[in-house]
């Protein structure tokens, strides 16, 4: 007989007791008994989110072996890979081996998924780490993992290759954000345009504002505008650091015609870029942090201080749809697949 389990997984809290499981300091991670509304899933590839995955590779000073022993030491002490440091967890692929008696949803045995729920919260066992590719924040492993009752998912599909799939649907909640805010004519800013999620929001950014509209892609690197303008995926680009906030204003004035932004869209993974983000958006505009770096201190006191009435928004990983969205953007654009497929698959 399988022990009854809550939809949220708070049965698997250790401690603090009374908490959700992603707040929580260490959750249960024993996967020899699965409760009666739990999937077990053999893991195969970890997607460590951008700014946790960042962040351990500057403590490990770039060493593999130090990054394999970090990552072993957050899943042996939490029960599952939430970063101390930053907090943030990221996604995994792998298989499903069991599923509890009660659970309700369309999954069978040997369905190969990717969870859609953060790593922060979910229970993982680690038994070995067979490969770390840090350029893109990608870690097979040999491990278990358990999906709660209201954990998200999708099925991968079969049109393209596991790890371009994983890539994608690591970041889908940006695109499908950008899809559902950007209206036609307005104009939109992606900070860190030519990273990962930035390059599916200036995708979809475009698609939505269209001919009447300005898309604008303000990247970190030479390289990375490069990146965004090869596959034409916005109307102007620039690069440099986010985190000079008055010459990211004076750039955007000067491509605005000094209107400045209907929406800016923050990808990046570095701390202190809350401030070009806010400066750079027109009064009544509207500011989406995906980035797991973004302070909420700094981006309300911030706005207050320069007395900017902006809308923020905290970038939720989930949207409606965000699954199916963001593969079509892969679909729809083909140099866009081909990158991801060239740099993640």
């Amino acid at each position: 007989m399988q022990k009854k389990g809550s939809p949220y997984g708070t049965h698997r809290v250790i401690s603090p007791k009374g908490v959700l499981p992603q707040p929580a300091d260490v959750v249960d991670n024993n996967m020899d008994e699965i409760y009666d509304n739990e999937v077990l899933i053999d893991v195969k590839t970890l997607n460590i989110d951008s700014a946790s995955f960042t962040e351990i590779e500057r403590r490990a000073e770039g060493d593999i072996e130090k990054i394999k022993e970090t990552m072993l030491g957050i899943v042996a002490k939490a029960g599952k890979h939430k970063n101390p440091w930053t907090g943030s967890g990221g996604m995994l692929i792998g298989t499903v081996e069991k599923i509890g008696d009660n659970y309700v949803g369309d999954l069978k045995v040997g369905d190969k998924i990717a969870t859609l729920v953060s790593l922060s919260l979910t229970p993982l066992r680690i038994d070995e780490i067979l490969e770390v590719r840090p350029d893109i924040d990608q870690v097979d492993i040999k491990g278990k993992a358990i999906l709660f009752q209201s954990g998200i998912y999708a099925k991968l599909p079969d049109d393209m290759p596991e790890g371009l799939a994983l890539s994608a649907l690591d970041v889908a909640g940006a695109p499908a954000q950008t899809a559902k805010l950007v209206k036609p004519g307005q104009k939109v800013m992606v900070i860190g345009g030519g990273g990962k999620s930035g390059l599916l929001c200036l995708y979809e950014a475009k698609k939505r504002a269209g001919v009447t509209g300005q898309v604008i892609c303000a990247a970190g690197s030479q390289k990375s505008e490069d990146r965004a303008r090869k596959l034409d995926l916005a109307d102007d680009y620039f690069h440099m650091d986010a985190t000079d906030a008055v010459g990211m204003y004076n750039k955007v004035m000067e491509l605005t015609g000094g209107e400045l932004c209907d929406i800016v869209i923050n990808c990046v993974n570095i701390e202190n870029t809350e401030m070009a983000s806010i400066l750079c958006t027109k009064d009544d505009g509207l500011v989406y942090f995906f980035s797991m770096a973004t302070s909420f201190t700094k981006a309300a006191l911030g706005a207050e201080g320069v007395g900017k009435d902006v809308t923020m928004i905290v970038g939720n990983g989930y949207t409606k749809g965000h699954a199916a969205i963001t593969l079509q953007c892969l679909r729809e654009h083909e140099g866009l697949r081909n990158l991801f497929a060239e740099m993640y698959a």
